[in-house]
């Protein structure tokens, strides 16, 4: 459902849209996108000084873009829907709101664990889904695995975001596919028997949390971790300074990833610069600046990592497809609901 500070964002940004559009001689591609980077602008900006075809953007959650995209139907002028998570995207192609792309160029510089098989969205980059602990309280070497945050010896030591977040939902259905129904309802509720405090907060809290001595150990993204050791807030950079990080599952599947993603919309009425918006977005420049600036993981096997990346050194990624963990997204809800994870 709307909130309704987000139906007064969108109505916003519409009449801006709107009063802006120019002529109808003048090119554009209109993006829905849940990513909120001053990097994807400065990126937006390039593209549009390379091509010539102006970005016209609005942003909100993924679910509010998508209810969006459903209520304009065919009169929708969004070309491009970007979600931060396989799950939106697979919930947009199951409502009929992506159409099939096929570029060989996309084909190139997007490996196939990173695409949707039938070319509805194609992934821009990469997180891990990693664990982080206290350097002062865990030793080196107790944490591995996933699977390992439900051993009771971890009582009151973790610190984890809501489940109502898809990043929870998506490292659950990951453990989901490999580990079985049976065994990731018992993790789910080991997990919560072993929490430090309520869910809550995103996943920088978490790490604030660490520091100040509230668990031991947390779930977070990696690139926050970044992020955080490059902060112009000392009290971000210190926790993150304060921790280990942990990429599990390195003697078994791998690390989960999930992904930041676009698709083309069903009704784009500018599909040919949308396809050419996500060639540009899926290169070597655009690829440099996500792994640069916002330190995520750049899908295009010819960008290499930004150095804080590299200092993390290479990890295992669970190979999983993305494609399968985000059809699993309502199978995890429901476990995690029936674990008491709130």
């Amino acid at each position: 459902m709307f909130k309704i500070s987000s139906i007064l964002q969108i109505l916003v940004f519409s009449s801006v849209w709107l009063a802006c559009t120019g002529s109808k001689e003048e090119q554009v591609v209109n993006v829905y996108t849940h990513r909120h980077y001053e990097a994807d602008n400065e990126l937006y900006k390039k593209f549009t000084d390379e091509t010539g075809i102006r970005v016209n953007v609005i942003n909100a959650n993924a679910d509010e873009l998508i209810q969006r995209l459903e209520s304009e139907g065919a009169n929708s002028p969004a070309d491009v829907l970007i979600a931060v998570d396989g799950g939106r995207l697979n919930r947009a192609i199951d409502k009929g709101l992506l159409q099939p792309v096929i570029s060989e160029t996309l084909n190139r510089q997007v490996p196939e664990m990173f695409r949707e098989p039938g070319g509805h969205w194609y992934a821009m980059t990469y997180r891990a889904r990693i664990i982080v602990s206290s350097k002062d309280r865990v030793p080196a070497g107790e944490i591995k695995n996933y699977e390992d945050l439900s051993d009771p010896k971890w009582k009151g030591k973790i610190l984890v975001r809501s489940s109502e977040h898809v990043y929870n939902q998506s490292l659950t259905a990951s453990i989901l596919l490999a580990d079985g129904q049976e065994k990731t309802e018992a993790w789910a509720r080991g997990l919560v028997a072993n929490l430090a405090r309520a869910p809550k907060g995103n996943d920088r809290d978490q790490v604030k949390a660490i520091a100040a001595g509230e668990g031991d150990v947390a779930i977070v993204n990696s690139y926050y971790i970044g992020l955080m050791l490059n902060s112009e807030n000392e009290e971000e950079k210190k926790a993150a300074n304060g921790i280990t990080l942990i990429f599990p599952n390195q003697d078994n599947r791998g690390t989960h990833i999930n992904i930041s993603a676009a698709g083309v919309t069903k009704h784009a009425p500018n599909k040919d610069n949308a396809v050419k918006f996500l060639e540009f977005l899926s290169g070597k420049t655009a690829q440099g600046v996500f792994a640069g600036a916002n330190y995520e993981y750049p899908v295009n096997p010819e960008v290499p990592f930004s150095p804080v990346l590299e200092s993390w050194g290479t990890f295992k990624k669970d190979t999983a497809s993305v494609a399968r963990i985000g059809r699993s997204n309502e199978k995890a809800v429901l476990l995690m609901e029936t674990a008491g994870w709130k």
